[in-house]
């Protein structure tokens, strides 16, 4: 389906890489879950360990969830392909950039 345009979009996107300093955009999709309708967005600087992600940033938020184990293993993506992050590297260091999709289920 086309899409009709008021006018050119000709200026910088609001939510670009530059306007968050040593931070940036990081996505995470529950994925196979009925209490999370949709991804979450949260800011996390760059150089934050996984480990430290996932305890200060995604636990708490999953823990919403009153089906979620944090002790449970989980499978991770990263732009759809299998991705095993390691607690004591940085986002940066595994890959993970500004406004990427993280995914996540229980692993089976």
């Amino acid at each position: 389906m086309a899409i009709k345009s008021l006018g050119e979009y000709n200026f910088p996107s609001r939510s670009r890489q530059e306007l968050y300093g040593d931070d940036q955009l990081v996505t995470v999709w529950f994925q196979d879950t009925m209490w999370f309708c949709s991804p979450a967005m949260f800011r996390a600087p760059r150089e934050m360990t996984w480990g430290d992600f996932k305890a200060q940033v995604f636990v708490p938020f999953a823990e919403e969830d009153p089906d979620f184990d944090p002790s449970a293993p989980r499978a991770w993506t990263l732009h759809g392909k299998p991705f095993e992050p390691e607690d004591g590297r940085t986002l940066s260091e595994l890959g993970v950039r500004h406004k990427d999709v993280i995914g996540t289920r229980v692993a089976a």
